[in-house]
């Protein structure tokens, strides 16, 4: 059991979890090749991915998955707002491949339970997902804009969380974007800060969440060392020593490393 972030960032993210005997990708925001490369540098063949799980229809989390899907036969599940919004993009996916959940409902994946939870975020119906078994469970989470207290509900306890630390605010506020964008960023459903995903994490761990990731920071506005060195701060504020949680940074183009929950 465990999870392994292949991509992090604005220009393609995907994550694969292993549970319950189901392979899972979370996302598939960059080429079907490229998809294919990493899952082999993780020494997983591509044609052994049970499911793609889709968070929302932004390009850098869609941008593989209808080619992904043809190629292996692979079923993507997504709520009825992402179908809505990725079908023109992703192309035809088989009928039988077209699996439709509703979103604060679970559903099974093999022995995996599969929670999708609702995200704050300027997508038609953004999602994270909790999946759990045999009493471990992990939690993906990006692209929020800020932390909903409903949604850390929703990760409470878990093993480990990947949780967006997508930027600096004050990085955003002085780069070259256009003002409309650093507005979109910075807003309740945006982007969240490496301040808040510390603060987040703090409060998530006096729920037991010991272990997390940071993924999807920002190339322009942030930096692993100045995510961690933020988080941690923040961690620190709320009197939780260093080595009472653990933290990593999800990398931007190639495979970060098996995050092992059990055997």
């Amino acid at each position: 059991m465990y999870l392994c972030p292949l991509f992090s960032g604005s220009s393609g993210n995907s994550t694969l979890v292993e549970i319950g005997g189901a392979r899972i990708l979370v996302d598939a925001g960059k080429t079907c090749r490229s998809l294919e490369d990493s899952l082999r540098n993780a020494s997983i063949p591509p044609d052994t991915i049970t499911a793609l799980l889709i968070t929302h229809e932004h390009i850098d989390h869609i941008r593989g998955a209808g080619v992904f899907s043809r190629r292996y036969n692979i079923p993507i599940y997504a709520n009825s707002g992402t179908w809505e919004g990725m079908a023109p993009v992703i192309g035809e996916v088989a009928p039988a491949n077209v699996r439709v959940f509703a979103t604060d409902h679970g559903f099974f994946l093999k022995d995996a339970a599969v929670l999708p939870i609702k995200t704050p975020h300027d997508a038609r119906e953004s999602v994270g997902y909790r999946f759990q078994c045999g009493g471990h469970s992990m939690v993906v989470m990006t692209d929020i804009g800020y932390a909903d207290p409903i949604l850390l509900d929703q990760a409470a306890g878990s093993d480990i969380v990947l949780i967006e630390a997508n930027h600096d605010p004050d990085l955003v506020r002085s780069c070259r974007y256009p003002y409309p964008t650093k507005l979109r960023i910075l807003s309740d459903h945006g982007h969240l800060s490496n301040e808040n995903a510390g603060r987040a994490l703090a409060r998530l761990y006096t729920t037991g969440v010991k272990r997390a990731i940071l993924g999807h920071l920002s190339k322009d506005n942030n930096f692993a060392q100045l995510a961690l060195s933020t988080v941690r701060e923040q961690l620190r504020l709320a009197d939780i020593p260093d080595e009472a949680f653990d933290l990593a940074v999800a990398l931007r183009d190639e495979v970060t490393g098996m995050f092992l929950v059990s055997e």
